[in-house]
C-alpha cells in the first residue's frame, strides 16, 4: 500500500492500540502529519479503559505536541479508519466501526488484513514503516523536528534502546533523523517508575538458572519493554551466566529480551529460534528480543489445559535446550574436512556483481557496509572488493580470489533487491549506494569445491572471521574450496542448485 492511496478519503480517523506506547504514538503522529500536509484534516485517537499516565509518554505528548485524544466512547463511523501499530480486530485495540479500514503495522499478522494494508513484520518499529512510506512519497519527516524526535523515540523504545535492531531500514532511520536530543534524554530518563523498580527487583529474585547451558530465565510482571532490557543487562553481570532471557506475559502478547556474552551464541539467532512459528524476534549478536502471540503458543501440542504462563515457561525451556543441543560448533582455522564423502562441484556461470571499494571511497577510508545481514566495518585498500550475490547479499573478497574465480563481462549490472547495500564513511557519515558502482562478472568455472548437505545444525567460525559464526541448518550445504582446506563456508540449500553443478570425474 502507498500512503497516497489514503488521499481519496476525506473523513479520516487514525487509531492506535489501547494503552499506547511510544511507537504507537509516533506512528499515528507521523500519519497525522503526512495527511495534514496533503491537505486533509485527520483525527488521531486511542481508546480502551486506561488513559496514558506513564511519565515518559506524558513528556512525549507535551514536548512534541502530539495531536492525539483519548476517546473511550467514540461512536462515530468515519469514512476511513487507519489502525497504526496494531491490526483491526486484534484484542489490543477497541473496535471502531468505519466505512473503510486500513492498517499499518510491524507485528506478526494474526487477523485477516484489509485490502488497504502495509504490515512489515521484520521491521523493528511501526515508526520505521511510516518513515519509509513517507519517504516513498518524496517527503521528509525532518521538516518537523518534533516528528523526527517522536519517531526516533518510537524506535528507541520498541527495540530496547536500539539494542534489538535487526533490519537495515531501522538503522537507516536511526542514522538519518534530525531529532531533539534534549527531549530524547528527558523521556529516556523517565522510563522507570518506583513501581517498575519494584517489578525489576522482584523479577530478579525469582530467577531460574539452568547450569547445564549457563542461562537464566526471568519472568517479570507486565511492564514497559525497556524494563526487560534493564533486567537482562543487570543479570548478565552475574558469574557463570552466559545467556539471559527475561519476559512478561499479557493477554495480547509475550514480550522477551535476550542477552548473550559468549561468541558461540548469537542473541538475535536465539530470539528467532525460540519465537519461530509463534512470533518474531531479532536484534544484535549480543542483545536481542521479540514478541510471541499467546493464541499461537496455545495451539501447540501439550498446552491444551495449561495457563499461558506455564505454557511459555515450558516452551522457552524446551526451545532453548533444543537450541543448545542441536548445534555442532566448527572453527575453520582449526578444521580439515574429510572430503571422501563429499562431491565435487564448480560454480555455474551465474551473472553476479562486484565493486572495487576504491571506486567508492579513497584508500584507507574506514567504512561501514550496511546490508540485510548486518553492518560490516572494514578499512578500504586496493586489494579489497565486494561481491554481490544473487539475492543482494554482499561480502568482501580479495583481488587474487576474484581474479582466479571470475571474469568481467560487458553487461550492465541491474540488481534489484529488497534492500540495496550501502556504504558509509565512518568518519564523515557520507553514504553511497553500492549498486551504482557495480560491474557484472561471471564465474570462470575454475573455482571448485567439495560439498555435501548438512544433516545437523552447525555454527561455523570462518577463517576470515573468528568472532562471528555463520549458521547452517539441515538442508543447507557445507563446502570447502579445493585449493584451500581452511576456506570452509555454508551455502543456503535453497540457492545451491542455482550456484553450483556437480563435476563429472
Amino acid at each position: 500500500m502507498r500512503l497516497n492511496e489514503l488521499l481519496q478519503f476525506n473523513d479520516i480517523v487514525i487509531q492506535c492500540h489501547d494503552n499506547p506506547d511510544a511507537d504507537a504514538l509516533s506512528s499515528g503522529f507521523a500519519l497525522h502529519w503526512y495527511l495534514t500536509k496533503m491537505g486533509k484534516s485527520p483525527r488521531f485517537i486511542y481508546r480502551g479503559q486506561n488513559k496514558i499516565n506513564k511519565s515518559n509518554l506524558l513528556i512525549m505528548l507535551d514536548r512534541l505536541e502530539i495531536p492525539v485524544t483519548y476517546e473511550p466512547d467514540f461512536d462515530e463511523v468515519p469514512e476511513l479508519l487507519v489502525t497504526v501499530d496494531c491490526q483491526y480486530g486484534q484484542s489490543n485495540v477497541t473496535r471502531t466501526e468505519a466505512q473503510n479500514i486500513a492498517t499499518i503495522d510491524h507485528h506478526q499478522v494474526t487477523v485477516e488484513l484489509p485490502e488497504l494494508s502495509e504490515v512489515r513484520s521484520n521491521i523493528g518499529s511501526c515508526a520505521t514503516v511510516m518513515w519509509d512510506m513517507i519517504r516513498m512519497e518524496r517527503v521528509s519527516v525532518d521538516e518537523s523536528p518534533a516528528l523526527s524526535t517522536a519517531m526516533y523515540y518510537g524506535l528507541y523504545t520498541d527495540t530496547n534502546k536500539m539494542s534489538e535492531i535487526s533490519h537495515p531500514l531501522d538503522r537507516d532511520m536511526r542514522d538519518s533523523l534530525n531529532f531533539i536530543r534534549s527531549v530524547i534524554t528527558e523521556m529516556s530518563t523517565s522510563n522507570i517508575s518506583l513501581n517498575e523498580l519494584k517489578i525489576t527487583g522482584k523479577a530478579i529474585l525469582d530467577y531460574q538458572y539452568f547450569i547445564n547451558h549457563k542461562y537464566l530465565m526471568i519472568q517479570a510482571d507486565q511492564c514497559d519493554p525497556i524494563i526487560l532490557a534493564v533486567i537482562s543487562d543487570f543479570s548478565m553481570e552475574t558469574t557463570d551466566v552466559n545467556v539471559c532471557l527475561s519476559y512478561f506475559v499479557t493477554p495480547e502478547e509475550i514480550r522477551f529480551s535476550i542477552r548473550s556474552c559468549v561468541k558461540e551464541v548469537h542473541a538475535n539467532e536465539l530470539a528467532r529460534f525460540i519465537s519461530d512459528g509463534i512470533g518474531g524476534g531479532g536484534g544484535h549478536i549480543t542483545k536481542a528480543g521479540g514478541a510471541i502471540r499467546p493464541e499461537k503458543l496455545m495451539q501447540l501440542p501439550d498446552y491444551e489445559n495449561a495457563s499461558v504462563e506455564d505454557a511459555i515457561n515450558a516452551e522457552f525451556q524446551k526451545r532453548i535446550d533444543k537450541y543448545f543441543n542441536s548445534f555442532e560448533i566448527m572453527y575453520a582455522k582449526e578444521t580439515i574436512l574429510d572430503t571422501s564423502d563429499m562431491k565435487k562441484y564448480e560454480k555455474l556461470p551465474q551473472l553476479l556483481g562486484y565493486v572495487k571499494l576504491t571506486d567508492i571511497f579513497p584508500e584507507n577510508t574506514m567504512v561501514e557496509i550496511r546490508t540485510m545481514e548486518g553492518d560490516v566495518n572494514i578499512r578500504i585498500d586496493d586489494e579489497k572488493y565486494l561481491m554481490i550475490g544473487i539475492e543482494g547479499e554482499v561480502y568482501p573478497i580479495k583481488k587474487e580470489k576474484l581474479d582466479n574465480s571470475y571474469r568481467l563481462v560487458d553487461i550492465p549490472y541491474m540488481g534489484e533487491f529488497e534492500y540495496e547495500p550501502r556504504i558509509k564513511d565512518s568518519v564523515t557519515g557520507e553514504e553511497k549506494g553500492v549498486i551504482a558502482f557495480a560491474r557484472s562478472i561471471i564465474g570462470t568455472g575454475k573455482t571448485r569445491i567439495y560439498s555435501k548437505p548438512l544433516d545437523t545444525y552447525i555454527k561455523l567460525f570462518t577463517e576470515w572471521d573468528e568472532d562471528k559464526y555463520y549458521s547452517g541448518v539441515p538442508g543447507d550445504y557445507i563446502a570447502v574450496r579445493e585449493d584451500d582446506p581452511h576456506d570452509i563456508y555454508i551455502i543456503n540449500g535453497r540457492l545451491f542448485d542455482q550456484l553450483y553443478k556437480e563435476v563429472e570425474e
